[in-house]
C-alpha cells in the first residue's frame, strides 16, 4: 500500500514515516503543506494520504480542505486525517456525504504502531475509522429525541464501536459477547435506523454517519 504524508512538523512527519515503514507500508512522499500534498498525490498516485488538519500558512483548516479535495477528486484518494485534539465538527465535515476510505484520528495514536498501521490499511481498503475519543465526545452529546433514542443500551454500545471502525469480532471481544450475538445487535441497529439491504450496501458506514450526525 502506497502512502503519502502531509505534516508540517518535521519531527512528527519523520516519525510517521518510520512507523509506517516499520509496519510494512510504502511511504512514497512526505511533505509539509497542502500545496505540496496536491503535487505529490498527482505525481505518485498513492493509495492513502495522511493529512494534518492544521497546516501552513494559517494553521486553520488547510489540511481538512486538502483532504476534502482528495476525497472528491476523480479518482478519489483515501484519506486519514490527524488532529491534535477532538474536533467533532471537523470529523463531521470529513465523514459527510457517504464518503468511503476516510478516517479521523488523534495524533496520540501515532505512538501506537499497530493501531496507526491498521487504521491506514482499513482506510486504504475503503473503510472508515473514527478515533475512540471523538466517538466518546459525541456519545456524551447525543440527543435522546431522535432515531438513535430507540436503540437499547447494548445496541448503542455496538453502534459506537462500529463508528470507531471495529469489526464484529472486535466488538464482541470488547463487550465480552460472541460474534453471533454481535451480528444480532448489528442487524437490529440497521433495522431501527432504516438501513435495509441494497445492492450498493455500505450500511456500517451509513450507521456510523447516522450516529455522528445524531450527536
Amino acid at each position: 500500500m502506497r502512502v503519502v504524508i502531509a505534516e508540517d512538523s518535521v519531527l512528527l512527519r519523520e516519525g510517521i514515516v518510520r512507523v509506517l515503514r516499520d509496519g510494512g507500508l510504502d511511504v512514497v512522499g512526505a511533505v509539509g503543506d497542502a500545496v505540496a500534498l496536491a503535487d505529490v498525490v498527482r505525481a505518485m498516485r498513492p493509495d492513502v494520504a495522511i493529512v494534518d488538519v492544521r497546516m501552513p500558512p494559517t494553521h486553520a483548516d488547510e489540511g481538512l480542505r486538502a483532504a476534502e479535495a482528495l476525497l472528491g477528486a476523480e479518482p478519489p484518494t483515501a484519506v486519514l486525517v490527524l488532529s491534535q485534539g477532538v474536533e467533532p465538527g471537523h470529523a463531521m465535515r470529513l465523514l459527510g456525504g457517504g464518503r468511503r476510505g476516510v478516517g479521523y484520528l488523534l495524533k496520540d495514536r501515532v505512538a501506537d504502531v499497530d493501531e496507526l498501521v491498521a487504521a491506514v490499511r482499513q482506510v486504504g481498503a475503503g473503510g472508515t475509522v473514527v478515533d475512540p475519543e471523538v466517538v466518546a465526545v459525541l456519545i456524551g452529546r447525543r440527543r435522546t429525541h431522535d432515531t438513535l433514542g430507540e436503540l437499547t443500551e447494548r445496541e448503542t454500545q455496538v453502534l459506537a464501536l462500529m463508528a470507531e471502525g471495529r469489526s464484529n469480532r472486535a466488538i464482541g471481544a470488547t463487550l465480552g459477547v460472541g460474534e453471533k450475538t454481535v451480528e444480532t445487535h448489528v442487524a437490529r441497529v440497521f433495522s431501527k435506523l432504516g438501513l435495509e439491504p441494497s445492492l450498493d450496501d455500505h450500511r456500517r458506514v451509513l450507521a456510523a454517519l447516522t450516529w455522528l450526525r445524531g450527536t
